[in-house]
């Protein structure tokens, strides 16, 4: 079992035929995921890497009747991409395209709305490393290889720190039931809170590690539902503890504005929320490590 993905989980992939579009596919081709197609306008009726082409998502979904896409189309045009898969029945969404304009993101949000919520696509991103279930499927741009099949689930909206969770708990002999990327732009599809209630509701998950960073309230809400709803172990890191305020990050919602958005007191307040932190990115592994045998232990 894993959230969103398994192996038998069709993937359609949007910017098919662009070098980037092409390159992931390929990786993901060859970790094993079940990329039945992809989407170029205008290429419709043409086979790439094996796979057939369509010029909509629609026909790609009456066609092979896939159920994940990954998104790789320009920033211009992405937010069109991520509401034509949600208009073709896609149920859970990708989309890796950074440098989406905020507005356009806030009209992809409003425009989901329209669904109700059991009928509505789930999207992570944009801006994000993807998903992965280790040993299942890939969709996403990570190096599968780091990733060790197991039952913690990692949710973060830096992909490069995820990576370094997943290489250090593999280093310790721990696997991962599901990496999330929901990506660092300020309005994204998934927040935090959205992804813990899926882990804690997978059989499979046992504890969760949440990767977060400066900057918008996502972590302490996340952390404030936990102590609430969750019985599962959360491990938190925080990024950009020594960053001032005012200071922006690599990412686009990674910005100090408001009280309870810099690093130290997003620290505070998941501790408050019984949230176990790992004080450094080298101890992410580690940590995650002491939790599983606490409850062991317990």
């Amino acid at each position: 079992m894993a959230i969103f993905i398994n192996e038998n989980t069709s993937i359609l992939i949007q910017g098919f035929t662009g070098r980037i579009g092409t390159f992931h596919a390929q990786e993901m081709i060859d970790y094993g995921s079940n990329v039945v197609g992809g989407v170029t306008p205008g290429k419709g009726g043409s086979t790439h890497l094996g796979r057939p082409v369509f010029n909509t998502v629609k026909g790609a979904v009456q066609e092979t009747g896939a159920e994940a896409s990954i998104v790789f189309v320009p920033p211009p045009f992405a937010a069109d991409a991520i509401m034509e898969a949600a208009d073709a029945g896609i149920r859970y969404c990708v989309c890796i395209t950074d440098g989406i304009p905020a507005q356009d993101m806030i009209r992809v949000k409003r425009y989901m709305r329209r669904y109700k919520k059991e009928q509505r696509m789930i999207l992570t991103g944009p801006n994000c490393a993807g998903t992965i279930s280790p040993g299942k499927a890939m969709l996403g741009i990570m190096p599968g290889h780091i990733y060790m099949p197991g039952r913690v689930g990692i949710v973060g909206r830096s992909g490069t720190l995820g990576y370094e969770a997943a290489a250090q708990l593999k280093e310790l002999g721990i696997g991962v039931s599901t990496s999330v990327g929901i990506g660092g732009d300020p309005i994204n599809g998934s927040s935090h809170r959205d992804i813990l209630e899926h882990f804690e509701n997978d059989p499979d998950t046992d504890a969760i590690l949440m990767i977060g960073e400066i900057g918008g309230p996502q972590e302490a809400e996340a952390g404030m539902w936990a102590k609430e709803n969750m019985k599962k172990p959360v491990v938190a890191y925080i990024a950009g503890l020594s960053a001032p305020k005012g200071r922006r990050m690599g990412h686009a919602g990674a910005i100090v504005s408001a009280f309870g958005e810099s690093a130290a007191e997003k620290v505070e307040i998941l501790k408050g929320c019984g949230v176990s932190i790992a004080p450094t990115p080298s101890e992410m592994g580690a940590t995650i490590a002491k939790v599983l045998q606490a409850r062991k232990a317990a």
